[in-house]
């Protein structure tokens, strides 16, 4: 496609190659003749087992100790076998397995019988799976497992014998030395960044590894520094990044200080740019805007590392390194996606959600992206990453961005990598009356030859934004004439709205769960009412609907619209009650 410029092919080439390299290299030193080179020290007993911040579920120990492991969607009962010898019904429930977070769960119950599971079944994955090979031993389901050890060490090792603490010792140095080996063969992004995490665990909390605190502590940092960008946002764009990563970071500073040692500045750095950005992308209702891979928001998580904020200010206006705007005006408040794609080897998760918007009333969400959801991910991806699944504007039924669906690709790049994407967006951002934002992408430009521009105007009292979506030549006065010029505005709706559309077919009621009423108006322009999904629903994808304005850029370049509230004594007569009735079972 044209939208794929030379440089770009030139970086994917470039990117590729290294892949390649990179793959081969670990390969080779990940070959038994050769791994002599990179025996550490001698290691016999755990020093510190840092804290685990994710909550676990005690009800939950008692399905593992029954055999019964459910996790992505999929049950699997052992029957008296080990889970380590089943077949995994898919790859998503064997990296939950693999990655033993579950052990928390167990740690929660709390009793002789919950300790002596857990050590049955860490013993069982030495025993089958402790060799080197498959899913298991994957750089992000490795790091994931040497955390997960590390901070529930005083389970699995508490009235442990001799001989079972020696094997436990033993695996676990052997499963750092793999992880450092091959740290570079990993997926680019938070991968690397928990790999490296993982490392400095077991260098603060190991005997015996503390000689390779300095230089992997070292890398960390340079790491952090690249990846958390200046306003707090990950590199990635992708807001749920920041909650895995704070999860970890925070129990890593309190190790550093279990051990005498002082958290290098970078790490207390990355923290504190991180937590305003928590607050920026939280809608009233505690629930994250949904761009570039958000899906459900773990409200436990969520509010434990929000414990950790001590300066609880109110959010960031803009965030301009990761590319994002927040609208707040009285109880309203809107979030813009005004950046670019990040760099071919980040972007497996990126969305084509360019000048795509979230509407939030009080507690209720108005309009919405579709999200990812929190099981089945692979399933719905390429679907919530298409324009079309968020709020903004298409042209032509296509996306703003290229994805490179290509299976010998999506190996190389650890997924499918989006890619042609806009390159030049302006924004211009004006707080004096009310407040209003600007911005226009140019991810039609090379195929269509149109440049998208989309303002949203929010007034002092929260209660109208107001937007205009204008379609304008790229290049000279007027658009290409061989090119198709259909256009199709989407604003999609969260599935506790009710959305009836108005007789003149030009406006759309919202009704909210608590009665309070808010129109859509798209003043000269028709409004059809169409089928939606949200799919980052707690429960899973569940029907919704979408409001959508079609025409043609070269009859109707500028479109008008706006959200309104009506208060109390303006609002018509509610509809009947059994419009009120609870949303349709999820999908």
């Amino acid at each position: 496609m044209t939208r794929v410029s030379v440089a770009e092919r030139t970086r994917l080439s470039v990117l590729i190659g290294s892949r390649l390299w990179q793959s081969l290299s670990g390969w080779v030193s990940g070959h038994s003749v050769l791994r002599w080179r990179f025996a550490g020290g001698k290691t016999d007993r755990l020093v510190i087992a840092p804290q685990d911040l994710r909550t676990a579920d005690a009800t939950r120990a008692a399905e593992v100790y029954a055999g019964r492991f459910a996790f992505a969607g999929k049950v699997v009962i052992c029957d008296r076998r080990s889970p380590f010898e089943m077949v995994p019904p898919s790859e998503e429930w064997a990296v939950n397995l693999l990655g033993f977070g579950w052990l928390r769960h167990l740690r929660a119950g709390e009793s002789a019988i919950t300790r002596a599971n857990a050590r049955a079944l860490v013993d069982d994955w030495i025993a089958l799976q402790g060799s080197g090979n498959g899913v298991a031993w994957r750089p992000d389901v490795l790091s994931r497992r040497i955390i997960t050890w590390l901070c529930q060490a005083p389970l699995v090792l508490s009235d442990a014998d001799s001989k079972f603490y020696r094997r436990f010792i033993r695996s676990l140095t052997r499963q750092v030395r793999a992880l450092r080996r091959n740290l570079a063969t990993g997926r680019d992004g938070l991968t690397r960044l928990q790999s490296l995490i993982a490392l400095t665990y077991a260098a603060l909390c190991m005997q015996g590894q503390s000689r390779y605190l300095r230089p992997t502590a070292r890398k960390l940092m340079t790491e952090l520094d690249r990846q958390i960008l200046p306003d707090g946002g990950h590199i990635s764009r992708n807001p749920a990044a920041l909650i895995e990563l704070l999860l970890d970071l925070l129990p890593l500073r309190q190790a550093f200080s279990a051990r005498n040692v002082a958290p290098p500045p970078a790490l207390l750095n990355a923290i504190d740019r991180i937590m305003p950005m928590l607050r920026f992308f939280r809608h009233a209702d505690g629930n994250f805007a949904l761009f570039n891979g958000m899906g459900p928001t773990p409200a436990d998580w969520l509010a434990t590392v929000l414990a950790y904020d001590d300066a609880r200010g109110a959010p960031l206006s803009h965030a301009p390194h990761s590319g994002y705007q927040r609208l707040d005006a009285g109880t309203t408040t809107a979030l813009m996606d005004v950046g670019r794609l990040p760099s071919i080897a980040l972007s497996q998760e990126a969305h084509a959600g360019c000048l795509s918007f979230e509407l939030s009333w009080k507690l209720h969400r108005l309009v919405v992206n579709c999200g990812l959801p929190s099981i089945g991910r692979e399933t719905w991806r390429q679907v919530a990453r298409a324009t079309a699944a968020h709020s903004t504007a298409t042209f032509n039924d296509t996306s703003s961005c290229r994805f490179l669906d290509s299976k010998t690709l999506k190996k190389l790049l650890f997924g499918i990598a989006a890619i042609g994407g806009p390159k030049d967006i302006k924004i211009e951002r004006n707080d004096s009356d009310g407040v209003s934002v600007r911005a226009t992408h140019d991810g039609y430009a090379a195929d269509f030859g149109v440049v998208h521009d989309r303002t949203l105007t929010l007034s002092n009292d929260g209660h109208t934004l107001e937007g205009q979506d204008t379609f304008r030549p790229a290049h000279g006065d007027t658009l290409p004439l061989k090119v198709a010029d259909e256009f199709a505005i989407r604003f999609h709706l969260h599935p506790l709205v009710k959305a009836n559309r108005l007789t003149d077919g030009r406006g759309v009621m919202l009704v909210l769960p608590d009665r309070e009423v808010w129109t859509f108006n798209a003043y000269a322009d028709t409004v059809e009412i169409e089928e939606s999904v949200f799919l980052a629903g707690p429960d899973g994808p569940r029907r919704t609907v979408q409001i959508v304005i079609y025409g043609r850029a070269r009859s109707q370049p500028r479109i008008h619209w706006a959200f309104t509230y009506v208060p109390p004594a303006s609002q018509p007569l509610p509809p009947r009650k059994d419009r009120f009735e609870e949303p349709e079972l999820p999908l």
